[in-house]
C-alpha cells in the first residue's frame, strides 16, 4: 500500500494536509482598564442628559384636561377643577421623562465601551487609528530573489551541523545531498549517487522536462470538429489533446486549476458554429496511447483519491468533486466529459462509431469549428507540484514524449524524460523512470540529480552556478509547496526546531510506505540570505510520521546554520 504524496489521501495511512491562516482577531478591549473607557463613559452620560424635557413633557401632558378654551357653555356651572388626576398625569410625565433620561444614560454608556465604540467606529473608539489610513502595499505572486547573497557556509560547518539530525534511527537509510546554489558545490552529501525510490519527487524531473523541452507558453487544445451533416442537424468529434484540467464549473467559476478551459466555453462554440444542430459527439483519444497506468502503480492507484486512469482529456483532473483534491477520481474521466458536453444539446447522443468512421480520416487537415485551451505549461508545472497531482505530472510527461517523437505513453513519456535532462547538461547516470508522477514503485533516482536541477533553477542571476537553463527552469521553484503554508507542506514546520524553518523551506515532497520511502526535495535560505538546494529521500523508514519530521529537523536546521 502506497501514501501518495501530498494532500491526496491513499487507501492506507495517510492524513490529508490542509492549509489555512486562522483569521486575524481584533485586540479585546472590553476590559475595564481599556484606555479611555471611563473617561468616554462619563463624557456619553453627561452629553446626553435632556435638562429641558422634563417641562416639555408636562406641557404635552395638559392636552384635553382644562377648560375648553371659550369657557363653558351657558347654563352651566363652572366645573370643579379636580387636582388629583393632574397630579396623577404629572407623575406619568415624571416617570417618561426619568426613564427616557436612563435610555439616553445607557445609550451614552453602551456608544462608550471600546468594544461597541471599536465595532462602530466612533472618534473616541481606543482603536481608531490616530494618523491617515496607510497607502495600498502591492502584491505580486512571483517568486522573488534574494536580496544579495550572505556569507557561503563551509562544506565542514554543514557537516558538523547536520551530523546528528542526519543520524536519527527514525530516517531509516537516509540519502541526499546539500548544494550551494550560488556557487554549485555541494556542502553535504551521504549516498547521492546511489538512485532511490524517489516517490513524488519524480515530479521535479517531470517539470523540469516539461519546462525545458515544451517552454513556459505551452498550452493544451481541446478541439471539436464538425463531421457531417444530416439534414438539418450534424454529428461532432472532439479531438482530445491531453488537457486534463478542463473544468466542469461555469464559467467565471474556478476550479482547483486555476485558469482551466471550461467546458461551457468549448459547447457555446460548438453550438454557435452548428446553429444547435448536433445530433451526435464522439471522442478522439488517439493523441496517447490506450495504456491508463504505468508499471509499478499498484491496483488500487487508479481509480483512487489520488489518481484517475489516465486520457488524453477530462474534467477537473477525474475528480468527482472539482474544489476538493481528495475528492475520489472516476474510473473512466474521458467518457465523463463527452457525456456531459453531449448533455448541453437536447437531441445529441454519444456516438463512438463516429471515430471509426472514415470521414474522419482527415480531421488533421481540416478546421475545427470550436478550440478551447490550457493553462499555460508554466501554470500547469506549478499545479501539478502544489497538487502532487499526479493525473496531471502524467498528461505532462506524455507531452514531452510527442514533443521530442517519443511514443506518447507512460514508457514513452519518461524515456522523454531522461533524454531531455540529459540534452541540458543534467547527469542521468543511473535513474531508471517508469511514469512521471513517482506512483511507480520501480522508479530510481539520484538525490545529486534532484538536488542539481534545484541547484541550476535557484541559482542567483549573475552567480557562477547560473547559466541559461536557470531562467527557463526557475518557475520551478514557485510550485514548491511553502514550509507552514501552502500544499503537503501546510500543516508541518509547526513547532520545536522545526518552527524556525517555517517560510524559509520550498520543498517537493513524495511517501511510499511500502518501501519506507521519504522525500524532500527544494531550496532553503539561510538565516544569512545564502539559497542552498537539498534533496533527501529516506529507504526502509519504519515510521511515514516520524521520518517526515525528521527530514523536516535536517531542513530547518540549514535554515538556522551559520555553518561558517
Amino acid at each position: 500500500m502506497r501514501i501518495e504524496p501530498g494532500p491526496q489521501v491513499h487507501p492506507a495511512d495517510h492524513a490529508r494536509d490542509d492549509s489555512g491562516d486562522p483569521d486575524a482577531t481584533t485586540p479585546d478591549a472590553t476590559t475595564p482598564d481599556a484606555p479611555g473607557a471611563a473617561a468616554t463613559a462619563g463624557a456619553g452620560a453627561e452629553a446626553g442628559t435632556p435638562t429641558e424635557a422634563e417641562p416639555a413633557a408636562d406641557h404635552g401632558s395638559d392636552g384635553g384636561s382644562g377648560p375648553p378654551p371659550d369657557g363653558p357653555s351657558d347654563g352651566e356651572a363652572d366645573p370643579d377643577p379636580d387636582p388629583a388626576p393632574k397630579r396623577r398625569r404629572r407623575g406619568r410625565a415624571l416617570l417618561f421623562s426619568g426613564l427616557a433620561l436612563v435610555l439616553v444614560v445607557a445609550v451614552g454608556i453602551t456608544l462608550a465601551l471600546p468594544a461597541v465604540s471599536n465595532r462602530l467606529g466612533l472618534p473616541w473608539a481606543p482603536n481608531l487609528p490616530k494618523g491617515d489610513e496607510p497607502e495600498p502595499i502591492a502584491v505580486t505572486r512571483q517568486l522573488q530573489a534574494v536580496e544579495g547573497q550572505g556569507a557561503a557556509p563551509t562544506a565542514g560547518g554543514v557537516q558538523q551541523a547536520l551530523a546528528g539530525p542526519a543520524s536519527s534511527g527514525a530516517l531509516g537509510t537516509l540519502s541526499g545531498t546539500v548544494v550551494d546554489a550560488a556557487s554549485g558545490e555541494t556542502l553535504w552529501a551521504q549516498g547521492e549517487n546511489k538512485a532511490v525510490t524517489p516517490a513524488s519527487a519524480t515530479k521535479i524531473l517531470t517539470a523540469a522536462a516539461a519546462l525545458l523541452e515544451l517552454g513556459p507558453d505551452k498550452r493544451l487544445s481541446t478541439e471539436a470538429y464538425e463531421v457531417g451533416p444530416a439534414g438539418d442537424s450534424t454529428a461532432v468529434i472532439v479531438k482530445a489533446g491531453g488537457d486534463v484540467t478542463l473544468s466542469s464549473l461555469p464559467e467565471g467559476e474556478e476550479s482547483l486549476y486555476r485558469g482551466a478551459a471550461h467546458l461551457d466555453e468549448l459547447a457555446q462554440q460548438i453550438e454557435k458554429a452548428t446553429d444547435g444542430g448536433v445530433r451526435a459527439i464522439a471522442l478522439d483519444q488517439s493523441v496517447f496511447t490506450p495504456d491508463k497506468t504505468g508499471k509499478g502503480w499498484a491496483s488500487e492507484d487508479a481509480p483512487s483519491t489520488y489518481a484517475a486512469p489516465l486520457a488524453p482529456v477530462m474534467l477537473d483532473g477525474g475528480r468527482k468533486d472539482p474544489l476538493d483534491d481528495t475528492s475520489e477520481r472516476f474510473g473512466d474521466p474521458a467518457h465523463r466529459m463527452v457525456e456531459q458536453l453531449a448533455g448541453e444539446f437536447a437531441a445529441a447522443e454519444v456516438d463512438p462509431e463516429l471515430v471509426k468512421d472514415s470521414r474522419v480520416a482527415g480531421l488533421d487537415e481540416a478546421e475545427p469549428i470550436a478550440e478551447v485551451k490550457s493553462a499555460p505549461m508554466e501554470r500547469l508545472v506549478q499545479q501539478m507540484l502544489q497538487l502532487s497531482d499526479n493525473t496531471l505530472a502524467e498528461a505532462i510527461q506524455h507531452q514531452v514524449a510527442i514533443s521530442t517523437g517519443n511514443e506518447p505513453s507512460f514508457e514513452g513519456g519518461a524515456k522523454a524524460t531522461l533524454d531531455v535532462l540529459r540534452e541540458h547538461g543534467f547527469d542521468v547516470s543511473g535513474v531508471k523512470l517508469h511514469d512521471g508522477s513517482g506512483l511507480s514503485v520501480d522508479n530510481r533516482i539520484t538525490p545529486k540529480l534532484l538536488s542539481e536541477i534545484i541547484a541550476v533553477a535557484a541559482a542567483p542571476e549573475g552567480g557562477g552556478n547560473a547559466d541559461a537553463r536557470t531562467s527557463t527552469l526557475r518557475p520551478l521553484l514557485a510550485g514548491l509547496p511553502v514550509a507552514g503554508g501552502t500544499g503537503t507542506l501546510a500543516e508541518r514546520y509547526t513547532d520545536g526546531t522545526q518552527a524556525q524553518g517555517r517560510g524559509w523551506v520550498r520543498a517537493k515532497t513524495g511517501t511510499i510506505s511500502s518501501t519506507g520511502t521519504n522525500a524532500l526535495t527544494g531550496q532553503v535560505v539561510t538565516a544569512g540570505g545564502r539559497v542552498l538546494a537539498f534533496s533527501l529521500i529516506t529507504s526502509k523508514a519504519g515510521n511515514t510520521e516520524a521520518a517526515r519530521s525528521a527530514l523536516d529537523d535536517i531542513a530547518a536546521t540549514l535554515r538556522e546554520c551559520g555553518c561558517r
